[in-house]
């Protein structure tokens, strides 16, 4: 599929390229021995084994320079793939520990890199930063704080990756109000790995506009019917929930979700690690649902609607795709 893409849900370090790290590893001796596979793949054995290899391999990632090699690197990757706008998520426990001092050096290098590719490649890039929840409340909390005090026209969204079933939602709602004190949109991974509880959950507790996956709401049919109402739109990454075995392509919801009239967008996650891209999502939701230019463009006004960018950016993003 050649049509412009929007993409709202990619971890910057999730999507470094297997060959960067390992130079970057070898440029600084770092001993990654144990994360890739004989062809030079990320190698990982299920979803905490994906979390053990993923924090690994940002070992590398030790100063601003680096995020700014990584940035370019990967928004040169996303606009050959058609992506036209992509919100990533960006973690300051891996930019200085969460400290603001080092996070601002390190967001102003990964905003330089940005400027840089959407001079040269016509990308356009937004921060939400992100807490990781298996590091705790408190953590989070520090990570709230260094969202709130950057944010603006490059950091324009909060939310909370990591793995799903460490604590309950109602432990992050401080970080989530502070966020939304300082006007940031709202997002949190839910209904992955907890299933439509979790997503219930983090709807009453954080009160997000978005869901990361949030695909295993189709399980209850009363929430998927309030995900209708509420007009919550789903980050869904079907390549990722492939690879991570929690469904396989054919049995994937994100069809039945989208007939019920939930808002979703496609996006890849981890790319590499899971061995996908932007086109790759599309020609596998062409070939196993029947998806078409039509319901492609839809999906990409969906995008559009729910980025966390301001109204003159919206609307060149509807211009390029035509909405």
């Amino acid at each position: 599929m050649t049509s412009p893409k929007i993409e709202l849900h990619i971890h910057l370090e999730g999507a470094a390229p297997p060959e960067l790290v390992r130079r970057m590893a070898a440029e600084k001796h770092v001993d990654l021995s144990g994360i890739f596979d004989a062809q030079g793949r990320y190698a990982y054995d299920g979803f905490l084994d994906f979390l053990r290899v993923y924090e690994a391999a940002t070992q590398v990632l030790t100063g601003p320079d680096d995020f700014a090699r990584l940035t370019r690197a990967v928004l040169e990757e996303q606009a050959e793939k058609g992506v036209i706008y992509t919100e990533m998520f960006l973690s300051p426990e891996f930019c200085g520990g969460a400290d603001l001092s080092a996070w601002r050096e390190h967001l102003a290098a990964i905003e330089e890199a940005a400027r840089e590719a959407e001079r040269d490649h016509g990308i356009v890039m937004r921060g939400i930063v992100t807490c990781i929840r298996h590091f705790g409340p408190g953590r989070a909390r520090a990570t709230a704080r260094c969202a709130a005090e950057t944010a603006g026209d490059f950091v324009t969204g909060f939310g909370m990756g990591g793995d799903e079933n460490a604590g309950r939602a109602r432990d992050f709602a401080w970080p989530f109000d502070m966020a939304r004190e300082a006007g940031l949109g709202l997002t949190s991974h839910a209904g992955e790995w907890g299933g439509p509880a979790s997503v219930s959950e983090t709807l009453d507790h954080l009160r997000v506009a978005r869901l990361g996956h949030g695909v295993r709401a189709i399980e209850d049919p009363g929430l998927v019917e309030r995900l209708v109402e509420d007009g919550i739109v789903l980050e869904v990454c079907p390549g990722s929930n492939v690879a991570l075995g929690l469904y396989r392509w054919d049995r994937h919801p994100v069809e039945r979700l989208r007939a019920a009239g939930v808002k979703l967008t496609i996006s890849t996650d981890d790319p590499p690690f899971f061995h996908t891209d932007m086109e790759a999502e599309h020609d596998r939701l062409e070939r196993h649902f029947g998806w078409d230019e039509d319901v492609f463009a839809r999906v990409a006004a969906v995008a559009a609607d729910a980025a966390f960018c301001d109204e003159a950016t919206r609307t060149r993003l509807k211009e390029r795709i035509g909405a």
